[in-house]
């Protein structure tokens, strides 16, 4: 029976068991997408991996929830750059490597930073899409999908889609208070007003990190069958980095953010938004990983 290598790898965290688990399928040219997509709910994660040849790039990549295929995905982005260095894969040409990965809806950069030191880690950085901002939508609607009402949204913020390769709903609360006692949507309330409108998942924030170096702090939720919340989230601190910048929330485009640390499993994302505010460039998010585990699908 044929056998694929597959990696677990922790994202956005110099620590085994800390920032976010991604499941990384190398050599998967072969599966099929209800493979793929079976094997994402064996695996359980948030997302999967699974790593392809390219004509059009040094890699190819696909990642599905335990429901559904995405786009594009920040931490399993890092995560599968990571199983390739460590897997003798992607070898390291000098103090910082540039490759392209083919994503479904096309190719990203990534950039590596070699670590300065023996007892660091390689910085991965992924240039994330041009942002595009999308529907805005109604407090008084969205807010108790979590739990909260309208005042627990910062005034004057609005609630709006934003993406830098999935579309996100953005939610900025007035504090840590109001995100504590945010809760997963119920699933049928939540599944009817998604039908309705035009995100993947929401991403709710707030200004201060959860340790005193970090900038913001935040929570994305999910229903099942994918994970009730996502301890670290890549594409979701792209598009929440791009509302911040586009509306006058930051005043510097270079930042940390931070996220896990309710759920024990604290991450940490370097952040830099590229261009002025009216029109951005690019976000760019940036982190470390570490393998836990190596093993073999028997399929």
């Amino acid at each position: 029976m044929p056998t694929l290598p597959f990696l677990l790898v922790d994202a956005f965290t110099e620590t085994p068991l800390g920032g976010n688990p991604c499941a990384v399928v190398l050599d998967a040219d072969n599966l099929t997408d209800e493979q793929m997509q079976r094997l994402a709910r064996e695996f359980n994660q948030s997302e999967t991996a699974f790593v392809r040849r390219s004509a059009d790039a040094d890699f190819g990549v696909r990642f599905f929830t335990p429901a559904e295929e995405i786009p594009l995905a920040g931490h399993p982005t890092i995560a599968t750059v990571v199983a390739l260095m460590h897997a003798g894969r992607l070898p390291l040409t000098g103090p910082r490597t540039t490759l392209q990965l083919a994503l479904r809806d096309g190719p990203i950069r990534i950039d590596v930073d070699a670590a300065a030191a023996p007892d660091e880690l390689p910085q991965v950085l992924m240039t994330q899409r041009k942002p595009v901002f999308g529907l805005l939508h109604d407090p008084a609607v969205v807010a108790p999908l979590f739990g909260l009402t309208p005042n627990d949204v910062l005034p004057g913020a609005p609630i709006q889609t934003v993406s830098t390769g999935t579309r996100q709903l953005m939610m900025f609360l007035r504090d840590h208070d109001a995100l504590r006692r945010a809760t997963p949507p119920e699933p049928a309330a939540y599944a009817r007003y998604r039908a309705t409108s035009d995100f993947f998942s929401p991403h709710l924030f707030c200004l201060g990190g959860a340790t005193p170096t970090g900038h913001t702090f935040a929570r994305q939720f999910g229903t099942p069958p994918d994970l009730a919340e996502d301890p670290v989230t890549g594409s979701a601190t792209g598009g929440m980095a791009a509302y911040l910048w586009h509306y006058a929330y930051l005043a510097q485009p270079d930042f940390i953010a931070e996220q896990g640390h309710w759920l024990g499993r604290p991450g940490t994302i370097n952040v830099h938004v590229a261009g002025p505010r009216e029109d951005i460039e690019f976000v760019r998010i940036g982190g470390t990983g570490v393998v836990l585990v190596e093993g073999k699908l028997t399929m």
